[in-house]
């Protein structure tokens, strides 16, 4: 497995995987992904296997500790110093799910986000994913305020740096 940040040609797959992953409500649209991929391209990681995405995740360095509705639809540049590592989509492509891909891209992004001094990493997660999250160092931090795709999402929040 080979990790590496996204392309523009990585599109198609990456919406395949989306749509597989989430259902229409909580699936980010093409016009979300191509403002991601062209805002934050450093912090949108792509797992690859024999030159096939296998798997990605990304989000914005914000300035909260939680994240809010509005960041699935219109993404800002990262934070240049600081912040929090926010997570809006981690998908792995049903053919590579239980290898330990989505593992592997949490893991990148949190090495990515300690270097870069970020004081958390901070996603939501369906309440059946809590464990999968607290195995990889998160904590469950409640329910979220967020309802995106008129789902009940729990904060998680892996702590990288001492928040001052």
């Amino acid at each position: 497995m080979f990790i590496r940040h996204v392309k523009n040609t990585d599109l198609p797959e990456l919406l395949a995987i989306e749509q597989a992953g989430f259902t229409p409500e909580q699936a980010a649209t093409e016009a979300a992904f191509r403002n991601r991929i062209t805002t934050i391209p450093d912090t949108f990681l792509i797992a690859e296997i024999r030159d096939q995405v296998a798997g990605f995740i990304n989000g914005p360095v914000i300035e909260t500790e939680f994240l809010s509705d509005d960041l699935f639809t219109k993404t800002q540049p990262n934070l240049p110093a600081g912040g929090f590592q926010s997570v809006l989509g981690l998908a792995v492509a049903p053919d590579h799910q239980h290898q330990g891909v989505a593992t592997a891209l949490l893991n990148a992004l949190a090495q990515q986000a300690q270097t870069a001094q970020r004081k958390t990493v901070t996603l939501t997660c369906e309440k059946r994913l809590i464990p999968f999250y607290e195995a990889a160092g998160f904590h469950n931090e409640g329910i979220s305020a967020s309802d995106h795709g008129d789902t009940i999402w729990y904060n998680m929040v892996q702590l990288l740096n001492p928040i001052a």
